[in-house]
């Protein structure tokens, strides 16, 4: 029972890879990179490790977002219909995950052997381990604090040329020990983001308006999901009902942008 449990909980669900203090990259991640890797298709390879089509994507857009350089790209179609394949730093991510994989599950071996109730330890270890349900999550630097009476205002880089402005209490930022310099995640829930196709001179209210190409449509009876391609390899999601995407006439590889209010940014830390 014991080594069943260390399966489960211990020589896969834990083994992380970060970017300074920032996880992004864990077993269930890999698994999909090499079906991707092997297909040449992220429906196949969504279908292959029984995920659906919507949570492939998901999890593609969280590494791309928080690695240094892009992991996965998507061939746009053609004579042979396009799909979607690893970068280089793709495949080089892979073989080191197995690599240190390996080790950790002899780590785990030695370490049974030495405690008297392991059983007991991962199932606190998986407890601790958080998931979150917010689609959009951006790893980055703290460029700018500026404090008010009771909020601040947090300008978080990400990679590219990219920021994004948070508004927090002046409480949160000493609960997190915020600083300019230090590494942050900024956390946005897909139902927050509004997509609109053409501001000229508008002038709007939101702190934040990021402009791209809109990378893929995902159309439901309800609701659309909408990513949009920000730069720096970033691609942030948005749910809109369906009828919005109808009015807005919205297609893959036209031009958006995804505005959302800094009220809406929740910034967390490791």
């Amino acid at each position: 029972m014991v080594k069943r449990k260390k399966e489960e909980i211990g020589l896969e669900g834990e083994i992380w890879f970060q970017k300074a203090q920032n996880r992004f990259l864990g077993g269930d991640r890999i698994l999909l990179l090499e079906k991707i890797h092997e297909l040449g298709s992220i429906n196949s390879a969504a279908k292959a490790i029984g995920i659906s089509y919507k949570t492939a994507w998901h999890f593609v857009n969280i590494m791309n977002n928080l690695s240094d350089k892009p992991l996965v790209d998507r061939i746009a179609g053609g004579k042979g219909g396009g799909g979607t394949l690893l970068t280089k730093e793709g495949i080089k991510v892979i073989e080191q995950f197995r690599i240190i994989q390996k080790e950790h599950r002899n780590f785990l071996q030695n370490l049974e052997c030495r405690l008297e109730d392991s059983q007991n330890i991962y199932q606190f270890l998986r407890r601790i381990a958080m998931k979150i349900s917010a689609r959009n999550v951006f790893s980055g630097t703290i460029q700018k604090i500026t404090k008010g009476a009771v909020n601040a205002e947090v300008i978080l880089a990400i990679s590219g040329e990219t920021s994004i402005t948070s508004i927090i209490t002046n409480g949160a930022i000493e609960n997190l020990s915020l600083k300019e310099g230090m590494n942050a995640y900024a956390i946005i829930k897909s139902s927050s983001i509004i997509i609109a196709q053409e501001l000229l001179d508008a002038k709007l209210s939101a702190r934040n308006i990021l402009p791209g190409k809109i990378l893929r449509l995902i159309e439901g009876p309800v609701s659309t999901e909408v990513d949009v391609e920000i730069g720096g390899g970033n691609v942030i999601s948005a749910i809109i009902t369906h009828g919005s995407s109808e009015k807005l006439s919205l297609k893959e590889g036209a031009h958006a942008c995804a505005v959302f209010k800094a009220s809406s940014v929740i910034l967390g830390v490791i």
